[in-house]
């Protein structure tokens, strides 16, 4: 069995438009910080010195949205309401949902902007099948390129409407990218409404998840990597934040061998 990584890392050190805040204790400030607990809480006095050289255990503290990094979407993410009843948060979602066959379409040769659900189908023909119902299908748009840069948010094609509807109608619940977004950038979509004044053009594949209950995972990365494997299994379990509209997951492939 071999495991593909297809996480992206949450990374303070690079470009984010909500910047990461990470802040790590030393393991000899860890130790400082365990005494002080243990005074303040519990009434117990501890001198530090007693630990060899002086040190205990490091601590990373993160400030961050849900949504940098690998993460899952769930379907409270898109609307306070759905036609289908009340949106479910992630840690109300199925966990079998994130443990499933997996199908990567190829749609990397798509300018910046969205593609179409007849776009959808030629990747159907590439990929030599069509999704089953539950599949996960992962959209591999090469924006994963551009990840610790500002282009990553605004250089990446997301799906139209009809396209996400295309996905849902053959069953599929789990929807990935290794875009930012599984919608068209900010800028895109808003000029093109401007254009217009159509309101479907603006977030299609999220508001989708206001009559249709499913999920997506933006930011993975690596799907080059599955471009030619036959099948796989994607695991990609969400943690559980009770009462959020997304959580981050490390995503894998595991591919069995042939």
């Amino acid at each position: 069995m071999r495991i593909i990584d297809l996480s992206t890392p949450v990374d303070a050190a690079v470009w984010e438009p909500n910047p990461i805040d990470h802040t790590v204790l030393s393991p000899a400030e860890g130790a400082v910080h365990m005494a002080e607990g243990m005074r303040k809480n519990y009434g117990l006095d501890f001198d530090p010195a007693a630990l060899p050289g002086g040190e205990l255990l490091s601590l990373d503290t993160l400030r961050l949205t849900t949504h940098t990094g690998t993460h899952v979407d769930a379907p409270s993410h898109y609307g306070s309401t759905a036609e289908y009843g009340e949106p479910r948060h992630i840690d109300q979602m199925p966990l079998d949902w994130f443990f499933r066959p997996g199908l990567v379409l190829d749609i990397s040769d798509a300018p910046v902007g969205t593609v179409d659900a007849d776009r959808i189908r030629q990747a159907f023909e590439q990929a030599g099948r069509t999704p089953r119902p539950m599949d996960v299908v992962l959209l591999h748009t090469g924006a994963n390129k551009l990840a610790g840069t500002p282009r990553y948010f605004t250089d990446f094609v997301g799906l139209d409407g009809p396209a996400t509807d295309l996905l849902l109608d053959l069953g599929v619940r789990v929807i990935g990218t290794d875009a930012f977004s599984l919608d068209a950038p900010f800028g895109h979509m808003i000029r093109a409404y401007q254009e217009s004044s159509d309101p479907s053009v603006l977030w299609p594949a999220h508001f989708a998840g206001r009559r249709r209950e499913y999920c997506q995972i933006e930011r993975l990365n690596n799907l080059d990597a599955l471009l030619d494997t036959s099948s796989f299994t994607l695991c990609c379990f969400p943690v559980k934040i009770a009462n959020a509209g997304a959580g981050w997951a490390r995503a894998v492939a595991l591919v069995a061998p042939e």
